[in-house]
């Protein structure tokens, strides 16, 4: 049974930090690429940054030099360093990862909980 236990979520003040984190637990054979989503009210959930297994990372461009993605293989946990936010980055983040496992064949995608970002003064 894989599952995604996210945490770090919390109310912060525009110009502030939050850090996120996502850690897979189960039996795992490997993980795959990493990510986190995050879905406002009324709109549809959104790519916010992903890692692969090899460290290569991507952003959206409204992240872009603000947030960090990073990732310990060895715990198999996902990181979402999050700096100078903004009001318009609240949402709820979701973690997602790519796991093979080791009693069937091919990838299977999985989604974390959710954790509540609240960016307001």
């Amino acid at each position: 049974q894989v599952q995604l236990g996210e945490s770090g979520g919390g109310l912060v003040q525009p110009g502030g930090s939050l850090r996120l984190s996502c850690a897979a637990s189960g039996s795992i054979s490997n993980v795959g690429v990493m990510g986190w989503y995050r879905q406002a009210p009324g709109k549809q959930r959104e790519l916010v940054a992903f890692i692969t297994d090899t460290g290569s990372t991507h952003y959206a461009d409204s992240v872009k030099g603000r947030f960090t993605i990073s990732r310990d293989n060895a715990k198999n946990t996902v990181y979402l360093q999050m700096d100078s936010l903004k009001p318009e980055d609240t949402a709820v983040y979701y973690c997602n990862a790519d796991v093979q496992l080791p009693t069937r064949r091919g990838t299977f995608g999985y989604w974390g909980q959710g954790t509540q970002v609240t960016v307001s003064s």
